[in-house]
């Protein structure tokens, strides 16, 4: 655990945390590599330029991945955008409004935004997707992908567009229905928005963004994995919106669902290995050993295989991943695993190409 341990305290430097990093033998390209897997990249070398000279890795090696951090990070992420903000011009024109989840939306609260890596553009239209879908097809000739859940998807300039009409994928659990209820009500505030570029586009409330960031990390955890980058997005989220989550609300919700462990988990993991204030957090109850594990985990998955192409041997490969994933279901469910198999093969059947 070394290397981790090093890892970590550079990631806590790269986000403004306090850190001691001692000279000596330290393997810069295997963190490097760990940076990339965990979507870092661009807060690895943030914290590598809190370091003395004596400490960081050589000038050749640091001035190669810095170019790296400006072209798959800063400059993607201006593109990025301005791609939300041409797309958010459509809405507005048409009559829509456009709200932005998670990746943006995240990295509005990181020290620097541009550092958070993007990915897909992911929307809510408080509704109105499907009539969305349809003027847009007819208006661009753009495809809409309809054979995925809970969103339809189509491409925008360099950037794949997941447009949302449910939150989260009411067929994998037999709670979510309930989960995305709540989801459902809280996505009707509009009185959350900022401009991008001079247009207008809408952000998900405090609450809002609170239970779908913590569902978001569970699904990811308990089916396939999580990343530092993705708890990193919730602290952050913590320390600027604290003051704007009803906490005592939140968590009768995650009770009633069964994440209450996992969530103390990873506010625990946000405080010890991360350096967030524990005050910012509700009061954080874990098992060490439960919390060693599931750091491990993160850092290095058990079952990382590469998912085969194959339909039938994907879904070999994803009862084998369910079977490996059994204990993390635990920390995030409250329903049983045969519950949970029956709705992810419903699920499956339902929607093939998710295989």
């Amino acid at each position: 655990m070394k290397q981790v341990d090093v890892f970590l305290r550079v990631v806590r430097l790269g986000v403004g945390k306090p850190a001691i990093v001692q000279s000596g033998e330290v393997d810069w390209e295997s963190l490097k590599t760990l940076a990339d897997n965990q979507g870092l990249l661009g807060v690895f070398i943030d914290g590598i330029e809190r370091l003395t000279n004596n400490i960081r890795p050589r000038k050749e090696l640091l001035l190669e991945w810095i170019g790296e951090v400006l072209q798959a990070y800063e400059y993607r992420y201006e593109t990025y955008t301005k791609t939300i903000a041409e797309l958010a011009s459509w809405y507005n024109t048409h009559g829509y409004k456009m709200m932005i989840l998670k990746g943006y939306t995240c990295s509005l609260d990181w020290p620097k935004p541009e550092h958070r890596p993007c990915g897909d553009i992911d929307i809510w239209l408080y509704g109105n997707q499907q009539k969305a879908d349809d003027a847009l097809a007819l208006d661009k000739k753009i495809k809409i992908d309809k054979s995925h859940h809970h969103h339809t998807i189509f491409n925008w300039r360099d950037f794949t567009v997941e447009n949302h009409y449910d939150f989260i994928n009411v067929h994998h659990h037999r709670s979510h229905k309930e989960y995305e209820k709540i989801l459902k009500e809280l996505g009707q505030d509009d009185s959350h928005y900022i401009e991008v570029y001079g247009e207008k586009v809408y952000l998900p409330s405090p609450d809002l963004n609170a239970l779908f960031l913590i569902k978001h990390l569970m699904l990811h955890f308990a089916s396939e994995e999580v990343t530092i980058r993705q708890l990193l997005d919730w602290a952050f989220f913590v320390e600027k919106h604290y003051k704007e989550v009803k906490w005592d609300w939140l968590m009768e919700v995650l009770k009633d669902n069964g994440m209450v462990q996992a969530f103390h988990i990873f506010n625990a993991i946000c405080v010890e290995e991360l350096g967030f204030e524990s005050s910012l957090f509700p009061h954080i109850s874990y098992y060490p050993f439960l919390k060693e594990r599931v750091l491990k985990e993160i850092i290095h998955p058990e079952f990382n295989g590469v998912k085969p192409r194959s339909i039938i041997h994907r879904a070999i490969f994803r009862f084998r991943r369910w079977r490996a994933n059994a204990w993390k279901h635990q920390l995030c469910y409250n329903e049983s695993l045969g519950s949970a198999f029956l709705s992810g093969v419903w699920n499956h059947i339902l929607k093939p190409s998710s295989i």
